[in-house]
């Protein structure tokens, strides 16, 4: 299968606040709803988990805390898939960021480049203290 992904994602796991845009008006989703996180993200979308059922094509304001750096992104996302996890009753769904500022763009890329810093760091660091064989 072809992937089409514009950007590779980072599988990181962030908070999130959702709220569905309908019409000239915004419908807040209660904050206490569980599972209201991002569990990868790229420059272009996340995919999200949620135990509330976005049908594809909803338009989100999406408030995005990238936890690691301590910024807030707020954006617009279009669905544009849906995945239903019988298991525990939740959604994955993937989320296209539309008319978002450049300056956010610009937020996330710096943020997953860190994410990639400190991931590799900590794999030489590890590889650094993998003790020897000795044969």
């Amino acid at each position: 299968m072809m992937e089409r992904r514009k950007e590779e994602r980072l599988k990181v796991i962030n908070e999130i606040t959702i709220s569905v845009i309908a019409a000239d008006k915004v419908i807040p989703i209660k904050k206490g709803f569980p599972y209201n996180y991002s569990k990868d993200i790229s420059a272009h979308g996340t995919k999200i988990q949620s135990n509330i059922l976005l049908p594809v094509d909803t338009l989100l304001k999406i408030e995005l805390k990238l936890n690691a750096l301590g910024r807030q992104i707020t954006s617009l996302g279009k669905v544009k898939w849906i995945k239903v996890n019988i298991d525990d009753k939740s959604y994955d769904e993937g989320v296209e960021f539309i008319d978002t500022p450049g300056e956010a763009i610009e937020k996330i890329k710096f943020y997953i480049s860190q994410i990639r810093k400190l991931h590799r760091a900590d794999k030489q660091d590890q590889e650094f203290r993998q003790p020897l064989n000795k044969d």
